[in-house]
């Protein structure tokens, strides 16, 4: 699986997780000179408290366009260290 954005692989990886429609790549996958801090947070009532980055890829920035799980519930351990995608990203194998 491939994410990309403005034309760049943001990720990509054979080992993604699917949850709820959305691939979460493993960290490692993710090419962090993409990645810029947010400090926004959201909750899932089974997931957990969710952080995001923005994308910041040729000059664009795409805000909060990645999310993750830093200490998801139990239900949701799976996706423990791996980052999603979504707000035009393209995510396809």
């Amino acid at each position: 699986m491939k994410a990309i954005w403005n034309d760049s692989v943001i990720a990509e990886s054979n080992d993604t997780v699917v949850v709820e429609g959305n691939h979460y790549f493993p960290a490692d996958s993710v090419k962090t000179e993409f990645l810029r801090p947010s400090s926004t947070h959201s909750t899932c009532p089974w997931k957990g408290v969710a952080s995001y980055h923005s994308l910041e890829v040729g000059g664009k920035v795409n805000a909060d366009a990645a999310w993750f799980y830093p200490a998801p519930k139990d239900a949701a351990k799976e996706i423990a260290g791996r980052i999603a995608f979504w707000k035009g990203v393209q995510v396809s194998a």
